[in-house]
Order: structure tokens, then C-alpha cells, then sequence
């Protein structure tokens, strides 16, 4: 859940986008393929659209295929937590940025390399810094 106190979330949340804000607050999703960082492969750092904590370095970025962005492994554990997601009538893991609370995406233990995850996450949820 958000370190951030209600006041400093509610300064950070008002410089979303409708559509950023039922991403990171109201849990949505973004269509499949539809998000700018699909298909990004420049070198640099994804932090979170809200508070700009680092979650994913470009060099744990897969083409996975799903249609959103998905990374093997974030930057640091420490910067993103888990929850169960039964929403859809299926168990999932859900990934909130560990600082400010907002919703990213979810988990899966089904990836191509070595740490076998997939994080997919919404392009809305992330802002991107080149290298």
C-alpha cells in the first residue's frame, strides 16, 4: 500500500491523464498492443507515471507477445509489490508500485529467460527516461 500521505498522492494524481488515472487508481487495463512502450527497446529506465519510482531497466524488456510491455525482472524487489488478483474469476498477482500504491499490471510465471516471470505491465502506468 502508498507511504505517500493522502495530500502528497492527491498533488501527484491530479498531473495524470483520465486515462493514467483509472490505470494506476481504478485498475484498468489498457488494450492489448495499444500502449507506446510495446514495442520500445531503447536503452534507459521505466518508472512509475506517478511518482517516478524505477521499476524496469530497458535491458529486462521482452517482446512477449501478450501486447503490453513485459520485463523479466524490475530494478529493485523492493520497489514493486504483489497482491492477489481475483477479479476476472481467475487467480493473478497484481504489481503496485511500491512507493505510491498505483496499480501497474500483473505477474506471471510464465516467461522465456532464466527468472521464468513476466511482468506485464500497463504503458499508462510507466513513464520511460532514455539512457
Amino acid at each position: 500500500m502508498s507511504k505517500l500521505d493522502k495530500k502528497a498522492l492527491e498533488k501527484l494524481k491530479i498531473n495524470l491523464s483520465q486515462e493514467q488515472y483509472n490505470i494506476c487508481f481504478l485498475k484498468g487495463t489498457e488494450p492489448p498492443h495499444s500502449g507506446k512502450y510495446t514495442d520500445n527497446f531503447t536503452s534507459g529506465v521505466y518508472e512509475c507515471v506517478v511518482c517516478k519510482k524505477p521499476l524496469f531497466y530497458s535491458n529486462s524488456k521482452f517482446h512477449s507477445d501478450s501486447g503490453w510491455p513485459s520485463f523479466d525482472s524490475p530494478v529493485d524487489a523492493k520497489n514493486i509489490e504483489y497482491q492477489n488478483d481475483d477479479s476476472l474469476t481467475m487467480l493473478r498477482t497484481e504489481i503496485l508500485c511500491a512507493t505510491c500504491g498505483s496499480h501497474l499490471g500483473h505477474a506471471f510465471d510464465d516467461g522465456p529467460t532464466a527468472t521464468r516471470k513476466r511482468f506485464c505491465i500497463n504503458s499508462l502506468a510507466l513513464n520511460f527516461v532514455p539512457k
